[in-house]
């Protein structure tokens, strides 16, 4: 009965801290949401930019298995390059470091409840107070105090060490190479269970602190919880393109190849640990040990690694060759995140990365009813409109499937601003997808006249251009300035070219009439009003498009 009790109170705290990352991730990523994804603008070709930036996201975030899960799905939906996801991939290693210097120096250094009470008490408070405007910021405290009032909790119910426990570490703390790789799994085993790194390290801590296990097996936990956090990757890159898979395999062979080279050189690594920090490993400075231990290990893998990114990213590209199946005319994005840490607030990129595809979908089959427009016989129209149909059906998955994706972001808990940014996505989604409704049915307006014989005359035609190319123009614009907000010159100029669009499309549906009544085919000139008010709606949804981008917080 003792046991189960002991095992329930581990349980229980470890719960509490694990809650208490979890809400202290999701109330820093509201309060910096914004700034995480200027962050994300930093991630260039430059390897050493790249590793910052990954550092600097998982220091945010505090967890590298949400970091390298958002890495991978966004070199998945074309954000990223493979060559990019590397260095942020290293830097996320590093930044990981960070909660083991905090856990060490501030939970076994200070009263720990003194701390955890009054941070849960200030996040309350200012999280309930909504009319404050520090809702977000509370979180973040009221997580902060959970984390460690969890770690006090864990760190009182982990058992006393007696007799029979010290003759049993000692059994297996001598048994050279052998004992590093029981640490080492042992240490996988942990982060597979709890999926994140940071909270095994933070485990290993308590236990080393409380006497549980040596400085020695705490370090080959340490390197194994490296090797355990590439497991959130790689579940990511299921079902994910190639290249997504290849950054998934980066993380796995960055922490596998760093973790066997330390275990190699255990002895001189230990040795070199204990000349850099102050006190006895043996005694409570154990604990800044292992947070050094763990910073110095993924700093010098970074370091080793680092020149070599270009081999690196041949090597994986060779090893995970490209599937032919990925070419197909299904659309799929799925919303994938860690298993404890979710960045709700970094996956509105990717979607936004989407939309601009949807939007270029969009241009493209415009342009391809301009060249059905212009063809010569019906035979080329037939094949336009079948391609466009195809496109039309892969615009409605689109639709489904980022809207599914947006979605599912709000229901992360998003902050206000980031929610209003959803909700305009959403419209300009709609109104994207009802864009291709339309170049498609224009195409089919145009087959229909010619397997008619309903043939519009060349002054009809050539009054058409102007109209078609402002259209044009108006697309290209909206383009050009999704995913941003909308400056009033802007929308100024959006209003304009909504304005001559009107303007046109009432002076060709006065032509057409004119044409009746001058004795031109009756069908023939309905058919071509039918185009032109297609044509103008093309304009009505890229002005809709144009004041949701207006409404973007800035």
């Amino acid at each position: 009965m003792v046991y189960i009790d002991i095992a329930l109170r581990i349980l229980g705290s470890l719960g509490l801290f694990l809650f208490g990352m979890k809400i202290m991730s999701e109330g820093i990523q509201k309060t910096a949401g914004d700034r995480l994804q200027r962050i994300l603008n930093f991630m260039t070709g430059n390897r050493f930019m790249a590793v910052f930036t990954g550092f600097a996201i998982t220091v945010l975030i505090q967890s590298s298995s949400a970091t390298t899960v958002m890495v991978v799905s966004f070199v998945n939906a074309g954000l990223l390059s493979l060559f990019q996801s590397i260095g942020v991939i290293m830097g996320a290693n590093i930044g990981t470091t960070v909660t083991a210097w905090i856990v060490s120096l501030i939970g076994f250094k200070m009263n720990v409840s003194a701390l955890a009470l009054p941070a849960i008490g200030i996040g309350f408070v200012l999280y309930m107070a909504i009319k404050w405007g520090f809702k977000d910021q509370g979180e973040a405290i009221l997580g902060f105090g959970l984390l460690f009032l969890g770690l006090d909790f864990l760190t009182k119910s982990l058992p006393k060490i007696d007799h029979e426990s010290i003759a049993f570490i000692a059994s297996v703390s001598n048994l050279g190479f052998l004992t590093e790789m029981i640490g080492a799994a042992v240490g996988l085993g942990i982060t597979l269970i709890v999926h994140s790194s940071s909270a095994s390290t933070a485990i290993v801590i308590t236990m080393a602190f409380n006497g549980m296990i040596d400085f020695p097996m705490a370090a080959a936990m340490i390197l194994g919880a490296n090797i355990g956090t590439t497991v959130d990757a790689l579940l990511a890159s299921i079902g994910a393109k190639a290249v997504a898979k290849r950054a998934a395999l980066v993380h796995v062979l960055f922490n596998v190849i760093g973790s066997v080279w330390a275990l190699a050189v255990f002895e001189p690594f230990l040795f070199l640990i204990d000349m850099i920090t102050p006190g006895d490993p043996s005694g409570a400075a154990i604990t800044t040990h292992l947070a050094m231990l763990h910073t110095v290990f993924n700093t010098i893998n970074t370091i080793l690694f680092l020149p070599f990114v270009k081999p690196f990213e041949k090597l994986v590209t060779l090893l995970v060759k490209e599937d032919p199946a990925e070419v197909q005319p299904v659309y799929r994005l799925s919303y994938t995140a860690a298993s404890i840490q979710e960045t709700p607030e970094l996956q509105i990129p990717r979607a936004e990365k989407e939309i601009q595809d949807l939007a270029s979908l969009v241009h493209t089959m415009f342009e391809q009813f301009q060249t059905a427009l212009h063809a010569k016989h019906g035979g080329t129209v037939d094949d336009i409109v079948e391609q466009l149909k195809q496109k039309e059906d892969y615009a409605d998955q689109m639709r489904e499937q980022i809207s599914r994706f947006l979605i599912e972001c709000t229901r992360a808990q998003l902050s206000p601003r980031s929610e209003e940014r959803v909700n305009q996505l959403l419209r300009i989604v709609a109104d994207l997808e009802d864009m291709t409704d339309d170049c498609y049915s224009l195409s089919l307006t145009l087959q229909r006249s010619y397997h008619k014989k309903m043939e519009f005359n060349r002054k009809e035609l050539d009054s058409l251009e102007p109209y078609i190319l402002l259209v044009r123009d108006f697309l290209a614009f909206v383009r050009e300035h999704l995913g941003k907000p909308l400056l009033q010159d802007d929308l100024e100029h959006a209003k304009t070219l909504e304005e001559k669009i009107d303007q046109f499309r009432s002076k060709l549906k006065k032509l057409a009439r004119k044409n009746i009544e001058s004795g031109a085919d009756v069908k023939t000139e309905l058919l071509y009003i039918d185009l032109i008010r297609r044509i103008e709606k093309l304009g009505d949804y890229s002005y809709s498009i144009t004041e949701s981008l207006s409404h973007l917080p800035a």
